[in-house]
């Protein structure tokens, strides 16, 4: 798996992630002694290479000059992110995905589980973007420090955690419930649906509450992964003040 960019490049090499780096003929010799430094610190082998290298291999022009080869992401199952809790003493707290599609979308949500706290990212494996390197850029590495669970079915993999005691939230903008009138203080799953459709009947219908974030302006819905950050940041403040 490959990544590209100098910033999403040199965080990979600084989390221990890179195998190999090819850099461009012609980049900044300033640059360059920084990828060096980075690969000659993270044990990763670096290659300079022509520019058509890049282009070809990644099949764009916009990678300023710079790529990481990642190892392939391994995904986890539940038991891991509920480990993952268990180990930092915390009450579980799961980010479920329902028919995102967007790379971008999934890389960034990941990146938000991550910094806020999630054990774990939980999505369908045919209704979700697969896990490929746009999203291990987007999410700045956090693929390599959160469990990301792929099952076969979302409804029935939260009938399991509710049997389990977890509850279940599903956002949607016309629920009445805002974050600050829920409880977060338990086990939770969060479930952010998809941006044009939002969450499918059978995932809504087995959410214990939906969740809706009060908006003031004159757009009428969020980003899913601007509102899963903010959700997310909710449920930390709960907890903090439970």
């Amino acid at each position: 798996m490959w990544i590209y960019g100098r910033n999403a490049v040199l965080e990979a090499l600084r989390e221990g992630q890179v195998e190999s780096v090819l850099v461009a003929d012609g980049v900044q010799a300033g640059a360059l002694k920084e990828f060096e430094r980075a690969a000659r610190a993270a044990g990763a082998r670096l290659e300079r290479v022509p520019r058509i290298r890049l282009d070809q291999a990644l099949k764009t022009t916009q990678h300023q000059g710079v790529a990481a080869q990642l190892p392939e992401v391994t995904t986890s199952d539940l038991e891991d992110a509920y480990r993952a809790a268990a180990d930092r003493g915390e009450k579980l707290l799961l980010v479920m995905l329902d028919q995102l599609t967007d790379p971008r979308n999934v890389g960034a949500i990941i990146r938000s589980a991550e910094a806020l706290g999630a054990h774990g990212v939980v999505m369908e494996g045919r209704r979700s973007a697969p896990i490929t390197a746009v999203v291990v850029k987007t999410s700045a590495g956090a693929t390599a420090h959160v469990p990301l669970v792929v099952v076969g079915n979302l409804p029935s993999t939260i009938e399991r955690l509710k049997e389990r005691g977890v509850w279940v939230y599903g956002a949607d903008g016309a629920a009445r419930s805002t974050p600050e009138q829920i409880d977060w203080n338990r086990d939770t799953a969060l479930v952010i649906g998809s941006e044009g459709t939002g969450m499918r009947r059978l995932v809504r219908e087995r959410c214990d509450e939906l969740v809706a974030i009060p908006l003031a302006g004159k757009v009428t819905s969020l980003n899913a992964s601007v509102a899963a950050g903010i959700l997310l940041y909710a449920v930390q403040q709960g907890r903090g003040s439970g």
